[in-house]
């Protein structure tokens, strides 16, 4: 989520509900602190709900900087006495958030170089020129980019792009008539970015966060590795991205009216100002594609009757190296392979690497300190011993209820903070009523990066807004039926597909899971 919510502007006049909420969300958690006594022989319960609501209001109104809001849990847990304050700050570091750093860095050194660029030209110069092609193009280039980099560097690579070919649109046709088709390209970048973003666990924060409270929760589980959830969720992303193209084929390209469309020697023009592929842009090729195969055949690969071993077992303990160790190996090789055209450059230096988002990193901590101070005061069972009445309805009818919850409550917030603020009620709920914590943790992730309805929903919705280029009434508009597709998309994979790959079984209750408070 980009710092400073200024997209809420068209929720309240001069920003006076965040006003309101910066002044009442203290007030409430004070209340709840005093007053709530939810388990008066767990007093420690009552104390973590009472930061929960503090810290998700503000996350919610963004009054407060995200990253202040996320360090709220190592000065008031350590206060009530939750948890230790060195407990606390050790959930802020771990090899998820390396993890994220690592794959930042090399999109950093991706974007120095202009590989990104030289990709997205020439995925567009096989897809075509006409409109329909240059809007499937633009989608498939942001989409690809988006499985290997943070969502949000992707889409601020590809706007750019966008925005040049759409000045030569202007050129040969005058805005008017391009204006429309315009909207439409800019939000399947958007759209494309969030779909390509869920397919991979680096592609998109909430992918990231669940991963880490998944093991905060459930040590003995087996390890959500990288091929594991690109099995499942790559799935959701063909569907997605399929449903998402025909929807805005129809709505911004079938009834744009005719006006000249760029030529491939246009395109090629613009290939050619990129010069030869460099020296730099090659190193980085083999980095980007080398990145991909280590992370996904790092750990066994195990699917039905096939099984891959991954080369993380020819070394003495396999367990010990995770996907972080992986993107933090192929990012400190970028500082150390000179330049041939930038002579006494590194490929990737200091100076570049200081454009990491820290803000979204402690946002992770923050997150991940809440789930532990969930775990630890016994509220994430308190809120499943309240929820555990859903024991009787039917599990497919719960995960769609999740979906559609968190696909609109994202909407309106952080989609990272979202996540990370009701993994660990639905991990509660799970062990209430004991059914498989991935059948509800699951779904509820994915659905925190298909909101596509208003620029605060995701970091792509608010760097295309940002471009002035479109309304929040036009996003809105296109994003309401692709909030429904979404849902049901994800709820029937997740109950089908994820069933096989997670190997959940409805009527047992995984050992791993046992014994969990």
């Amino acid at each position: 989520m980009t710092s400073g919510k200024k997209y809420l502007g068209f929720l309240s006049s001069g920003g006076s509900i965040r006003q309101v909420i910066f002044v009442l969300a203290p007030i409430i958690a004070g209340l709840i602190a005093v007053f709530g006594n939810l388990d008066p022989a767990n007093p420690k319960v009552t104390y973590t709900l009472a930061v929960a609501v503090l810290m998700a209001l503000w996350w919610v109104t963004e009054v407060v900087p995200l990253a202040i809001t996320s360090l709220l849990p190592i000065v008031l847990f350590p206060m009530f006495g939750v948890m230790n304050g060195k407990e606390v700050s050790s959930t802020y570091f771990n090899h998820v958030i390396f993890l994220f750093i690592g794959g930042f860095l090399v999109a950093l050194a991706i974007q120095r170089w202009n590989l990104h660029k030289r990709i997205a030209l020439n995925i567009l110069r096989v897809t075509g020129t006409s409109p329909g092609r240059i809007l499937f193009g633009f989608m498939l280039a942001t989409a690809f980019l988006s499985m290997w980099i943070s969502n949000t560097a992707t889409t601020m690579m590809m706007v750019p792009i966008l925005i040049s070919i759409l000045v030569q649109l202007e050129k040969l046709n005058g805005a008017d008539k391009v204006k429309h088709f315009g909207v439409g390209l800019l939000l399947g970048i958007a759209y494309a970015a969030s779909v390509g973003g869920i397919a991979t666990l680096v592609g998109t924060p909430p992918n990231l966060s669940f991963a880490r409270i998944f093991s905060i929760y459930f040590p003995n589980a087996p390890e959500i590795s990288f091929a594991t959830w690109f099995f499942f969720a790559f799935p959701i992303s063909v569907i997605m991205f399929t449903a998402i193209y025909a929807y805005l084929y129809f709505i911004f390209v079938k009834r744009k009216g005719g006006w000249v469309s760029i030529t491939n020697d246009m395109l090629r023009g613009e290939i050619k100002k990129l010069g030869k592929t460099s020296y730099e842009e090659k190193i980085m090729l083999v980095a980007f594609v080398g990145l991909a195969f280590l992370w996904f055949f790092r750990s066994d690969i195990s699917i039905g009757a096939v099984h891959i071993p991954g080369w993380a077992s020819l070394f003495p303990n396999p367990k010990y190296l995770n996907d972080g160790t992986v993107a933090i190996f192929v990012a400190t090789l970028l500082f150390l392979i000179p330049s041939k055209n930038e002579k006494g450059q590194k490929l990737l230096d200091w100076k570049i690497a200081e454009d990491i988002p820290w803000e979204i990193i402690l946002l992770f901590g923050g997150g991940f300190a809440l789930a532990s101070g969930f775990k630890e005061s016994g509220l994430s069972g308190w809120f499943g011993e309240q929820l555990i009445w859903l024991k009787d309805v039917h599990p497919l009818i719960i995960v769609l209820s999740i979906t559609f919850l968190v696909t609109f409550l994202t909407e309106l917030t952080s989609n990272t903070a979202t996540v990370e603020t009701i993994l660990p009620v639905l991990a509660g709920l799970a062990l209430s009523i004991e059914v498989n914590p991935l059948l509800f943790m699951v779904p509820a992730t994915i659905a925190g990066s298909l909101a596509f309805m208003l620029p605060v929903a995701t970091p792509p919705n608010a760097i295309i807004f940002g471009t002035k280029r479109l309304s929040v009434m036009q996003m809105s508009r296109t994003g309401f039926f692709l909030n429904l597709i979404g849902i049901l998309v994800v709820t029937v994979i997740t109950y089908y597909l994820g069933s096989y790959i997670f190997e959940i079984q409805l009527d047992v209750f995984p050992d791993w899971a046992k014994g969990v408070e």
